[in-house]
């Protein structure tokens, strides 16, 4: 406000700069100021407020000063700051302004008041006005016909300053006002009769009284005024403004004024321009002829207004004089309670005050209507003005759409506190009775006649209470056409317009206010902040009295289907909307696109903390009821009627439905239970609700202590809380691992709901696997993981996964479908000592590469063990057995490998060298099956691999990899002379069968087929055959040679 006054006195000093220069060619204002200070000198000489003689030399020499005046030198000195002393309008504003408490002398008042008056009525002072407000000058008739030269003209844009539209004039008139008319005195001759008694009783003064009047006449009974034409003046002056003019010093005429105004409330035609300005259209829409009511009633002042209001409410005719006579009076009976009887009765009876006196207020907001005018509301008026010169100076003054702007900027940075509480105050009647808004009234009572019928804009009865006819159409806003009863188009806008204004306060909205009064003093009373309140009661919705709940709920609902019913959310979020949503945003019907636009744009850039937490908040909401996700409710409700029945929680529904779809999908040839649409929108309700941990209140409620103690520091969203719930598995409570078990099972099967993984890999998916079912989407990225092009946090990402996947069979779906035989059959007893829902930590995988070395899984099985095998023998992280059997071992002798962190076999390449450094049997063992297992191929030993890559592709290339063979074919050729090996293959080799020799001493055959199976995985499997086969034919010979030689039998012997 301070920077605004400093525009507006720079704005009038420019503006007297201007017209004075242009008089004088450029000449100072020394000698115009110097006349009107004289004047005002002169007319202050009747009084004790003459200056001294020196004055007028410094008048002639230097231009009169305010504060040069023996009468304000003390006065200025002590309140205005030095810089201002020179600048008479700077000093008169410093001593206007001033504080309450801060007295000036009587002399310097009457001073001041005298300049002001003189400036009044300078024709150049008139010539400014001219100037700025020709438009507006022309547009008002009674300004354009006014006296030039006495300060009439500018007095009456004073009178007229809330119709003005053009911006300087505007601006103008209204610092004019501040300045200088800021007392009523100066205005309609009233100077012209009254100027002799005001500077002989010496009332002229600066002093504007009270807040609520613009300043009043100063007069005693012991100074009578005894000029008749100044008394005839003053009664004038009442008559035009009865009710501008807040008090008089004698107060018989006070208290006449008053008894007045009580006696126009009792019966108008006391009133008599009111009785005469409104005589023809009282006549004309027979507002004095219903015979059934007592005649006091028909003359009262409320059943004029009532009448006339409801008249221009339907679109009828009333004449301009009659409104503007209406218009008075309603302001009257705004400004002072005591004019209405009832409220007074009531206000007397502490006993019946909240709900008599609700009605009388309720009853006197209808008989000013005040929606109609927000100017009948001075308290507004005055407190909102600056709002509406900066938010709303787009619409005419006076218009209805003045009370809708303001609402469209309640709780935003340009509201201010006095006008929010104004506001508030009347929207709590208005939104009561649907009839106080005329707009809505306007569009909407075709409508509420055809749907709700009703008829009269007066017409309230017990049957038909002004809150159900709103209830009534609000019902029907959101119709389809199959449900049909729709209403118009116009009605509907108005009436989205009145929720999305009742969604800001609880206390606008009657029906909840009425029934969750208990609710909201049990659960929210700590929520004062703007929204909260309705935040609270959905959040404790489970908790409600069911009345409440019933509204509340109802109210969610309807939200779900059209979100910009929350201004508040629709605000905070409108960076978002218009980067992401703009499109979805435009459309007349919502239907939930929105709110599923922003929660697909939750992680952008552009979205703030606030938007960010009204998003998740209604998703929580959601959560409660699937009938608050208007989408998934209308896509999936005769599924869950069929299917479902008796569930109410989205969750549950969701998780009944999914299991539906599932189980229909396992069963080959059987037919999906589920719509399509359903499951298209099932699919969306899974993805959102993946991204945030509370979204899944059974897993929520299962890991509440374990995020408290090892995810205390993690914020929630982006699926963070439940990353580190994951990493933090080991450590977690037995319930709390068993859900996030299942959760990752469920992931593993659907990548797509591991968020983190297509938040991480979102642009690789694309570059990689765009064409790949969503089921093999993490089948596809490893595959992909070591391309040159994989992003770096992709593939730490996928390397997680696979861990994930190593540590138990059944989170690996490709595994656990290929080795569906394999694993029941080799590894039955690890299956009988496991525990559901916990890990095996990798026992059934190392069962099945043992297999995999002796040559006995199933092609399908041994096709992914291979691929398993060559993944973990390049990062020992992927083996969990070795990890979890050799970490102290791996810290002691391979530091150096683990901090490289290059993942290309060396750290199982360095517990193979050190072999006979390893003193836990555990580690020893998980190395010597890893001996056996690259005995079975090459590829699964990559330094060896990488070593012999040119010998295999010289000397084995023929040879197809697999089954040992390729190993084979190095052994042969490291044996043939002819052969010449690369060093490094050489020597790796000699390496490799050192350590098959200490591998077969520590660790012989445990039975025969242990022995059958090595020697088939061995690389001189043939050699030990022929070996083999040799010693039996040479056998089968001696027995041939030999046998000859022992006794014969006789044949006697023989035959007996």
């Amino acid at each position: 406000m301070a920077a605004c006054r400093r525009v507006q006195r720079l704005l009038l000093l420019m503006l007297i700069c201007g017209w004075i220069g242009s008089a004088h060619g450029g000449k100072l204002d020394t000698e115009n100021a110097a006349d009107n200070a004289e004047r005002g000198k002169n007319a202050a000489g009747e009084g004790k407020a003459a200056a001294p003689d020196g004055a007028s030399s410094v008048r002639r020499s230097g231009g009169w000063k305010l504060a040069e005046e023996a009468a304000c030198r003390e006065d200025v000195s002590r309140i205005c700051p030095k810089h201002s002393w020179n600048n008479n309008l700077a000093v008169l504003e410093c001593l206007q302004d001033r504080k309450d408490e801060t007295e000036i002398a009587s002399d310097c008042n009457h001073l001041l008041w005298n300049y002001k008056l003189n400036l009044t009525t300078d024709p150049k002072f008139e010539s400014v006005a001219i100037e700025v407000c020709k438009t507006t000058i022309s547009g008002i008739k009674e300004c354009a016909a006014e006296e030039r030269g006495k300060g009439y003209l500018v007095s009456c844009l004073v009178d007229h300053r809330t119709n003005i539209s053009e911006y300087q004039c505007n601006q103008y008139i209204t610092k004019m006002t501040s300045i200088v008319f800021s007392d009523y005195r100066l205005i309609c001759g009233f100077m012209d009769k009254c100027k002799d008694d005001i500077n002989k009783l010496h009332c002229g003064s600066v002093n504007t009284g009270e807040k609520v009047s613009p300043g009043a006449l100063w007069v005693t009974e012991s100074r009578p005024v005894k000029m008749k034409n100044c008394l005839k003046h003053i009664y004038l002056l009442l008559h035009i403004f009865p009710f501008e003019l807040a008090y008089l010093c004698f107060p018989q005429c006070k208290d006449a004024l008053s008894t007045r105004q009580k006696l126009i409330a009792q019966d108008y035609k006391v009133s008599y321009s009111l009785a005469k300005a409104c005589k023809p259209d009282l006549r004309k829409y027979r507002c004095n002829m219903d015979t059934a009511m007592p005649r006091a009633r028909e003359a009262k002042l409320s059943y004029l207004l009532l009448c006339l209001e409801a008249a221009v409410h339907r679109g009828q005719t009333v004449s301009g004089e009659c409104q503007g006579e209406m218009l008075d009076y309603r302001r009257m009976l705004m400004e002072d309670y005591s004019l209405s009887p009832e409220i007074v009765l009531v206000s007397r009876d502490k006993g019946i005050l909240e709900g008599h006196c609700q009605k009388a207020l309720q009853t006197l907001i209808q008989e000013t209507d005040p929606g109609a005018d927000y100017r009948i509301d001075r308290a507004l008026n005055e407190a909102c003005e600056s709002v509406i010169q900066t938010a709303c100076k787009h619409i005419r003054n006076g218009d209805p759409m003045i009370l809708s702007c303001l609402m469209e900027h309640l709780y935003t940075d340009k509201m201010v506190e006095d006008c929010e509480h104004r506001l508030l105050e009347l929207q709590y009647f208005i939104s009561r009775d649907w009839k106080l808004d005329p707009i809505l009234y306007k569009k909407c009572q075709n409508d509420a006649a055809r749907i709700c019928h009703t008829h009269g804009w007066n017409e309230t009865s017990e049957f038909m209470p002004p809150g159900a006819v709103f209830s009534c159409l609000y019902r029907h806003a959101y119709r389809t056409e199959m449900q049909g009863r729709r209403l118009s188009r116009d009605c509907k806008t108005e009436v989205q317009r009145i929720l999305h204004q009742r969604a800001l306060d609880v206390k606008l909205d009657p029906e909840l206010q009425q029934r969750c009064m208990t609710d909201l003093g049990k659960w929210c009373s700590e929520k004062t902040e703007a929204g909260q309140e309705l935040e609270c009661l959905q959040y404790h919705l489970d908790d409600l009295v069911s009345n409440c709940r019933d509204v509340v709920g109802n109210l969610t609902e309807l939200e779900s289907e059209d979100i910009q019913i929350e201004a508040l959310l629709i605000r905070a979020c409108e960076p978002v909307i218009q980067s992401y949503c703009h499109e979805v945003a435009d459309n007349q019907i919502d239907t939930g696109d929105l709110m599923e636009c922003l929660v697909a744009n939750k992680h952008q850039k552009e979205m703030n903390e606030k938007c960010a937490v009204g998003v998740t908040h209604f998703q929580l909401i959601q959560m409660k009821d699937f009938r608050f996700s208007y989408k998934f409710k209308m896509a999936c409700k005769e599924d869950v009627l069929k299917l479902c029945p008796n569930i109410k929680k989205k969750v549950d529904v969701v998780i009944c439905l999914s299991t539906t779809v599932r189980n229909d999908t396992l069963q080959e040839g059987r037919e999906q239970r589920v719509s399509m649409k359903c499951r298209k929108q099932l699919r969306v309700e899974e993805l959102e609700m993946s991204e945030d941990i509370r979204l899944e209140p059974d897993l929520y409620e299962s890991c509440r202590q374990d995020i408290k103690q090892h995810c205390q520091n993690v914020v929630f969203g982006n699926a963070q809380v439940i990353e580190c719930l994951k990493e933090n598995k080991k450590r977690l409570t037995q319930h709390c691992h068993q859900k996030v078990f299942k959760l990752q099972e469920t992931e593993m099967m659907d990548p797509e709901l591991d968020f983190q993984l297509m938040r991480v890999c979102k642009q690789m998916i694309r570059r990689f696997c765009s064409d790949t079912d969503a089921k093999n989407l993490l089948q596809c990225l490893k595959q992909n993981k070591n391309s040159e092009l994989m992003d770096p946090k992709c593939k730490q990402m996928i390397t997680k996964r696979q861990i994930t996947q190593n540590t138990d069979y059944r989170l690996n779906p490709v595994l656990r479908k290929a080795c569906k035989a394999d694993i029941p059959k080799f590894c039955q007893n690890v299956l009988n000592n496991a525990k559901d829902d916990n890990e095996l930590e990798g026992q059934v995988i190392s069962c099945l590469k043992l297999k995999y070395a002796d040559q006995r899984l199933s092609p399908d099985c041994e096709s992914q063990i291979t691929v398993i095998l060559q993944e973990s023998a390049l990062d020992y992280r992927l083996d969990p057995q070795l990890q979890l059997q050799c970490t102290e071992e791996i810290l002691r002798l391979c530091a150096e490998e683990v901090a490289a962190q290059e993942q290309t076999g060396q750290v199982e390449e360095c517990l193979k060298i050190n072999l006979l450094k390893i003193s836990h049997e555990g580690c020893k063992k998980e190395i010597l099956n890893i001996l056996k297992e690259s005995k079975a191929d090459i590829f699964v030993d990559p330094v060896l691999h990488t070593a012999c890559a040119l010998d295999i592709k010289h000397q084995c290339a023929a040879i197809p990899p697999g089954r040992g063979r390729q190993m084979s074919c190095l052994m042969e050729a490291l044996q043939d002379k002819r052969v010449r090996l690369q060093p490094e293959c050489k020597k790796r080799l000699q390496d490799r069968i050192d350590m098959w020799s200490y591998a077969a001493k520590v660790a012989p055959a445990e039975g025969f087929s242990d022995l059958a199976g090595q020697v088939f995985t061995s690389p001189a499997k043939s050699y030990i055959l022929s070996m083999l086969a040799m010693c039996v034919v040479l056998l089968f010979l001696m027995g041939l040679l030999c046998g000859r030689i022992t006794k014969r039998v006789t044949q006697e012997l023989k035959d007996r």
